[in-house]
């Protein structure tokens, strides 16, 4: 399974705004793609409730993970973008 592991860029973190942005790319993909803490349980990257639960702040590692490696790099890059920008 591709992994990828990003750093947080948004200022704010995973909270509402940048996890909205990142759960509506997230379900227009192919297949399902997890986020998640290293170390600690994958979520749903569709979710935006469910990454707002991670608690990921500015500069926080993340792994993102799933089947197809575009679609993880397409949800890893959103992660490392600065979405309340």
């Amino acid at each position: 399974m591709p992994t990828r592991t990003v750093v947080v860029g948004s200022a704010v973190g995973l909270h509402a705004r940048p996890a909205a942005i990142i759960s509506e790319a997230a379900a227009e993909l192919g297949s399902e793609v997890l986020i998640g803490l290293p170390g600690e349980e994958p979520v749903d990257a569709s979710s935006a409730l469910l990454i707002m639960t991670l608690g990921a702040g500015n500069g926080d590692e993340i792994e993102v993970s799933g089947d197809v490696e575009a679609d993880v790099a397409a949800v890893a890059a959103l992660v490392e973008r600065d979405l309340d920008a």
